[in-house]
């Protein structure tokens, strides 16, 4: 807490607010066992909503690396090291990337090696490359594995041609060479940095290096179904005016503490709804429209803007409890309830494009306890015709009659209002 860095970026919310707090005679007690004694407590800042690098979008994952690096940069200079490299040490305030796990500074010895190089590589920069250079997307590799993507899978989807790409003959195939090398001969690495006369400088120019490498790593995707939704809407100036305003009304009935935006695309509501909110979580399966959501709510100051995380989410393939025993990383429902939900021209992708009946969708909606407002697209509307162009209409659910029975089953409707000439109907509703 004295290295000059700690106090500066506690101040710029970078590093999670934290405090040392002594211990009461009675609560050493209580957690003191017998083989060993708590001595202090460290206080740390609540983080409004936990999120995981299988949920962020490719710019959020690039800035949280660059985070790491900045901070292991500036504990350098003062003697201190980061012995973990985990995407797991950062969270979010809105779209401001924060370092949180303090404990992980440690002194760093004479002759010693930066520990947590290999994971970095693994958690952090090989993702960004399978991204930036292979256009693959990270979710599913670091959702199939929490220790990342290992030098020697990665070296695997790695051809001559890409060889030639920055940092990846010297961080993919020379770690992979190594860890080949020496996975079958067990010895003390770090003693035998130290006798071969290991520096600080090295590490810091490895620092460096990643930085620049990783400043320089692009996602070249050009559009995507939704990222560009503000601008190719099907509502009319006049149609969409009348459902912000729908929505705001909603919103400002009460204060939330947390609000979800189902299929927020590029997160108009949203906007709306953190105006009246403590924290907005911007879901959206589409990548590239939540990627450009964070590079927005990144350029703007505003404190409602910062309110709003935005995730890379399917919800009929969501994000489960993982890790040991099933319970070291939560489903986002264990991560914190919300108390209000905006699901807005989505449900007809829910039932019709993933096949999840009307009944059982609406059903897990109440189940959170949430407030709702929610836009139900009817058959005539024309996004609905196209997502039916080409598959067996199986989907006698899929009527206006049956969703408001079913909606009335679980929720109290307060306010109901037909756009677009009663092709799409809007609902704020309230939990029984």
């Amino acid at each position: 807490m004295a290295a000059p860095f700690f106090e500066r970026r506690q101040a710029d919310g970078t590093l999670g607010a934290t405090k040392a707090a002594p211990l009461a005679d009675a609560e050493l007690g209580e957690l003191s066992g017998d083989s060993e004694r708590w001595v202090a407590r460290l206080d740390h800042e609540t983080i409004p909503v936990i999120s995981y690098a299988y949920e962020w979008s490719y710019s959020m994952l690039r800035d949280a690396a660059l985070l790491h690096l900045e901070l292991l940069g500036e504990a350098l200079d003062a003697d201190l090291i980061l012995k973990d490299s985990t995407h797991f040490n950062i969270q979010w305030r809105g779209a401001r990337p924060v370092f949180i796990d303090v404990p992980s500074f440690e002194q760093l010895g004479a002759g010693e090696a930066w520990v947590g190089y290999r994971q970095f590589c693994c958690m952090f920069l090989y993702p960004l490359m399978l991204q930036a250079y292979k256009d693959i997307p990270f979710h599913a590799w670091l959702r199939g594995s929490i220790e990342g993507i290992a030098p020697e899978v990665m070296n695997r989807h790695m051809s001559l041609r890409d060889y030639l790409r920055s940092g990846v003959l010297t961080h993919v195939y020379l770690q992979s060479s190594l860890d080949k090398r020496y996975s079958d001969r067990p010895q003390n690495l770090r003693s035998a940095v130290a006798d071969a006369g290991f520096h600080k400088e090295l590490i810091r120019n490895n620092v460096r290096g990643l930085q620049k490498l990783i400043r320089k790593l692009e996602w070249r995707a050009g559009r995507s179904e939704w990222s560009h939704y503000a601008t190719e809407t099907s509502y009319d100036a006049a149609e969409t005016e009348r459902k912000q305003a729908f929505v705001a009304r909603a919103a400002a009935s009460n204060r939330w503490k947390l609000v979800w935006d189902l299929g927020a695309t590029t997160g108009n509501y949203s906007r709306i709804a953190a105006k009246y909110a403590d924290a907005v979580v911007a879901m959206d399966a589409d990548h590239l429209a939540v990627d450009r959501l964070y590079r927005q709510l990144k350029s703007e100051d505003d404190s409602d803007s910062q309110k709003i995380l935005p995730l890379v989410t399917n919800l009929a393939d969501p994000t489960p409890s993982l890790g040991w025993r099933g319970a070291e990383r939560k489903s986002l429902i264990e991560r914190g309830r919300p108390e209000l939900i905006l699901s807005l021209a989505l449900i007809h992708h829910v039932v019709i494009a993933a096949n999840i009946p009307v009944r059982d969708f609406v059903e897990w909606l109440a189940s959170t306890g949430a407030a709702l407002v929610i836009e139900f697209v009817t058959r005539e509307d024309e996004m609905v015709q196209t997502l039916l162009r080409n598959k067996a209409d199986q989907y006698s659910d899929y009527t206006t009659e049956y969703f408001e029975q079913a909606l009335a089953e679980f929720f109290q409707i307060q306010e109901r209002e037909e756009l677009k000439g009663g092709r799409r109907i809007i609902y704020f509703a309230q939990p029984v």
